[in-house]
């Protein structure tokens, strides 16, 4: 009894040892790329395909080899559209689930919410989404459009098509606030005037009193950089008011959400817009990109601003594991710094050393018939907002997210 108990423990032991040992190869051979999205609540149309765009470049990573000769795994959380979840799911991808890198973030309040998690704990992080600008850390990488890539490059354009007197309406938060001075610096460096500037909640779906007011100021143009699915009902409300075709629509965020193809063409023709990229580019690289979508996930109609700019994010951090090889984040951080360049979907992208941002081009366009039909292509447009105040060469500790003087 006493020997076989010694052979049974002996054994068990051996067989224990058996089955960990794969385990730990598996974590060690793996590259773990985290991920906060709003893939459900109010936010998912903006969230789930970014999610998609982000699998769809690690599948295609993976397909190719990997990293270093290893896999990338995705472990992704979905905040539910709950802020406050944010911070939860930062916390646990850095202390308990290890991930060499994070692609997350929608509203730039999720954004502040987890990004000095992603500092303390020396997690490189990726946010991927247009937003105000000022943004001024070593340790984020922003490949969306800032206002002076987007607005400088949309306002003068609208009023070209209209005249000089604009009426602003924008979400209250700080994106709104910020772009909506912006967007009054652009109107009157080229030679116009602000009428009036209203602000809304996001939850605000009532435009009825705020058209009269439009009609009462009679303004040359609206420009609106409203977000969300409540904001929408602003664009169905002004053309069941008639007003569509008489006072032309700017926006700087209608459609990064495919917002456009939710409207009639009655509703939606002719909104002018500004952004990285539209599903009507006609190049090798984006009609490649929408074929493989199509391959993963049946057709391509889920595709917008903000999902390529995903896409692209973890393209560019890919290319910075090759350069740097290796997954350190100084190493990392000096490859992105040295002007890494990937060519996307929507064209170059090329990091800007001195304030992690995006160099890209920006497509004016006007939405016909549920697309983004592309009028003029502006190249490789600077992040010059950002650049004002944020020069990272210099001040490698710099942590904050400036108010641009405007």
């Amino acid at each position: 009894m006493s020997m076989n108990r010694r052979n049974f423990l002996a054994s068990t032991a051996t067989l224990a040892g058996a089955t960990m040992l794969p385990r730990v190869a598996l974590a060690d051979e793996t590259i773990k790329l985290g991920s906060i999205l709003d893939t459900s609540g109010i936010f998912d149309a903006y969230g789930t395909p970014m999610d998609m765009a982000m699998r769809l470049a690690v599948d295609e990573i993976n397909a190719a080899g990997g990293l270093l000769g290893r896999q990338v795994e995705v472990v992704a959380y979905d905040t539910q559209s709950d802020m406050a979840l944010y911070s939860q799911y930062a916390q646990q991808l850095t202390r308990q689930d290890n991930v060499d890198v994070v692609h997350g973030g929608i509203l730039s309040a999720s954004r502040e919410a987890i990004r000095q998690t992603m500092r303390r704990s020396n997690t490189l992080y990726f946010y991927n989404v247009l937003y105000e600008g000022g943004v001024c850390d070593r340790n984020i990488f922003i490949n969306g459009v800032t206002p002076a890539q987007q607005v400088e490059a949309l306002v003068p354009y609208a009023m070209s098509q209209s005249g000089p007197r604009v009426y602003v309406l924008a979400a209250d938060y700080n994106y709104g606030q910020i772009t909506a001075r912006w967007i009054r610096r652009f109107v009157e460096e080229n030679g116009g005037e602000v009428v009036a500037t209203d602000f809304f909640p996001l939850d605000v779906s009532d435009f009825g009193s705020t058209i009269a007011s439009i009609q009462t100021a009679a303004p040359d143009l609206v420009i609106a950089p409203l977000v969300g699915g409540a904001h929408l009902s602003f664009f169905r409300q002004w053309a069941a008011a008639g007003m569509k075709d008489r006072i032309p629509l700017a926006s700087t965020t209608l459609g990064v959400g495919n917002e456009h193809k939710v409207l009639t063409p009655e509703e939606g023709n002719g909104i002018m817009v500004a952004y990285n990229y539209s599903q009507e580019l006609d190049t090798p690289a984006n009609n490649a990109f929408k074929d493989r979508w199509a391959a993963a996930y049946g057709d391509s109609s889920l595709i917008h601003e903000i999902a390529v700019s995903n896409y692209q994010g973890v393209l560019t951090w890919a290319e910075a594991v090759r350069q740097a090889e290796s997954l350190d984040r100084d190493a990392l951080i000096a490859a992105l710094e040295s002007g890494l360049s990937i060519e996307g979907p929507a064209g170059l992208i090329t990091v800007d050393p001195r304030t992690h941002h995006a160099v890209l081009d920006v497509h004016i366009m006007e939405f016909q018939d549920q697309g983004m039909r592309v009028i003029e292509t502006l190249p490789q447009r600077q992040p010059i907002d950002t650049q004002a105040v944020c020069d990272l060469e210099a001040n490698p500790n710099d942590n904050t997210q400036y108010e641009i003087e405007i």
